[in-house]
This record gives structure tokens, C-alpha cells and sequence, in this order.
């Protein structure tokens, strides 16, 4: 694998992306990006990396919720509020991450675009229905596209200044947790096809790298818009392994050779384990707070050793991308 450049899936993809593809798959095999997801403008999860192993992560989640355009701010809780202002102005942050040369991920609980209360990317918060979203000139299409319109406005300058973005929408598609889940593995593919093909060829997002988050074969939605497979994981406390079974399980979802990413993780993952039993991550984003803020999943000893393996890549050894 590490051989193959792998061509990105939207043909007038920049540069850029094709710089990070081509990397990403080189290191397949002998390195091992670290990531960390942050939710925050204070981004605790950062410093804390920093102050324990002196490292800093090479990817950087960030998370879009609080720009969804239709959050009911009139019939909501303070656990929702609390975490919507958290979040407030956090793409300056994702500015500042440019500006130090580190890859960027994006993760987006996406607030119902149509009714719902709280936190209504949940499906139990909203009646929203994505079966109906994804045919053309329902309530449902032209709420969906508007706010998919309204990211793609604050997209947009990143893909000016040829920035990348590892883009992970509708995470977690093959579950019915989120709205976007709820209606099964079609209304899925299409959902994500419509945004591939909107972003794409409407609003020439060619910034972007296109993640697919679902280790289930029939929610898969096709090769031809899909250039990172990844998972979500939550394994147990203190357990860091390869996460070979998963692995393995992922990368049935696609005939075609794909880079594959363990999208987030509770427990950090071996790395040293990873490039010893030659598992194929090409990298991991551990999610925020208690995941690596408290001892209860992963202990500082058990940070230092992965951050300091000679297999990570930190962000001090990530090339210029672009």
C-alpha cells in the first residue's frame, strides 16, 4: 500500500489534497498519525497533550455544531446551551491549526435542519425525516441543501487558501442515534452523495478529503466519492491495542484499496502494536474531554509511550503539506 498514490476521488481535487493522500498512504505501514478532536475555543485536550508527552498531535479535530443554522434556542436545556456556546467561534481555531502547518479533520453533529429541540442531531430529538430530505423539492431537500449551502460558505476560505480538510460528514451513518441514520442505509448513501455532488460541482469545494464513517458494507456509498474509509470506537478502558479485528472488518466495505482511519477513539490505540502486526491505520483522532483529559481511559504513562513512539507522527515530524 505504501507504494500507491491514491488518487483522490473528485478529479479537480487541489493539490493540496493530493499532497496529504499521497502522504497519508506512503506512511501507511511505518508511521501513525496522532489526533485529538476538540470541541472548545479553550481546547483543553491540546495543552494537555503538550504539557504531558511535549508533543502535539498532527491532526486536529474541530467541531462544527454550534454553526448549524437551525438550532431552537427556545426549546432547548442547559447541558445543550452550554455545549453550543463552548463552541462558539472555534473555526478561528481551525485558522490558527492552518497557520502551524497541522491537518485538520471536521466533525459535525448537525442540528436538525427542520424542527426538533435540545439537541436535535440526535433522531430522538426531531421528527425530521432524511428519507424525505433526499427527494428533490420537499420541506425536508430545501432545508437539507440550505444548510448544506450555509457550510459550504464557511468552507469556502479554506478551499481559497488551499487548505485541507479531511471531511467527515454524516459520521456514524450505519447507526440511528443520529437523524441522518435514522431512515437506513439508502436514505444514507444518498444523503452523502448529494452533499459530494453539491459541494463538488455547485460550490467547487476542492479542498476537501472525503471521509466515509461506517464499517457496514451495505451503507458504503461508493468509491467513486469516498477517499478515506473510517470507524468510531469506543473500546474498554486502558485497552490499547491495534484494533486488527476492526480493521479488518473496515476494510471489506470497498474492493478498492482505501487509506483507512479510525475516526474516534475513547481509548488511544498502540501504535508501536498497529506497525508490529502490520495493521493499515494511517491514523486515529481520539474525541474530547474525559477520553484524554482524565486518567479513566488513558493514563499520562500510556500517553507519553504513544505519543513518543518512534511510529507516531507528531506534529513536529509532519511535513509541509501545503
Amino acid at each position: 500500500m505504501s507504494n500507491k498514490i491514491f488518487t483522490p476521488c473528485n478529479p479537480n481535487a487541489q493539490e493540496c489534497v493530493k499532497n496529504v493522500m499521497k502522504y497519508l498512504s506512503d506512511i501507511t505501514g511505518t508511521g501513525v498519525i496522532t489526533g485529538q478532536h476538540t470541541q472548545t475555543m479553550n481546547q483543553e485536550e491540546l495543552y494537555y497533550i503538550e504539557s504531558v508527552t511535549g508533543k502535539k498531535p498532527a491532526l486536529l479535530g474541530f467541531e462544527l455544531l454550534s454553526y448549524s443554522p437551525n438550532i431552537n434556542y427556545s426549546d432547548t436545556d442547559k447541558e445543550c446551551m452550554d455545549e453550543v456556546s463552548d463552541n462558539y467561534g472555534t473555526l478561528k481555531r481551525a485558522w490558527e491549526w492552518a497557520e502551524a502547518g497541522g491537518l485538520l479533520t471536521f466533525t459535525w453533529h448537525w442540528f436538525s435542519p427542520l424542527g426538533g429541540h435540545s439537541k436535535s442531531f440526535f433522531s430522538v430529538n426531531t421528527d425530521f425525516d432524511a428519507s424525505k430530505a433526499v427527494i428533490d423539492g420537499t420541506p425536508e431537500n430545501k432545508a437539507l441543501l440550505s444548510d448544506m449551502d450555509m457550510m459550504a460558505g464557511l468552507l469556502r476560505p479554506f478551499c481559497e487558501r488551499n487548505i485541507p480538510i479531511l471531511w467527515r460528514p454524516f459520521h456514524e451513518g450505519d447507526g440511528d442515534w443520529f437523524w441522518w441514520g435514522a431512515k437506513g442505509a439508502d436514505t444514507v448513501k444518498k444523503l452523502f452523495r448529494i452533499m459530494y455532488e453539491r459541494y463538488t460541482h455547485i460550490h467547487g469545494l476542492n479542498n476537501l478529503i472525503w471521509v466515509w464513517n461506517a464499517p457496514k458494507p451495505d451503507y458504503y456509498p461508493g468509491d467513486d466519492v469516498v477517499d478515506i474509509i473510517s470507524r468510531d470506537m469506543y473500546p474498554p478502558e486502558h485497552s490499547h491495542t491495534s484494533r486488527a479485528e476492526m480493521y479488518r472488518e473496515l476494510i471489506k466495505i470497498t474492493d478498492t484499496p482505501k487509506i483507512a482511519f479510525i475516526g474516534e477513539t475513547g481509548t488511544l490505540p498502540s501504535i508501536d502494536d498497529i506497525i508490529g502486526e502490520k495493521i493499515g491505520w494511517a491514523g486515529y483522532m481520539a474525541w474530547s474531554k474525559e477520553f484524554v483529559l482524565s486518567e479513566q481511559y488513558t493514563t499520562k504513562e500510556s500517553l507519553r509511550k504513544i505519543y513518543n513512539s518512534p511510529y507516531a507522527i507528531t506534529l513536529d515530524r509532519l511535513p509541509k503539506l501545503y
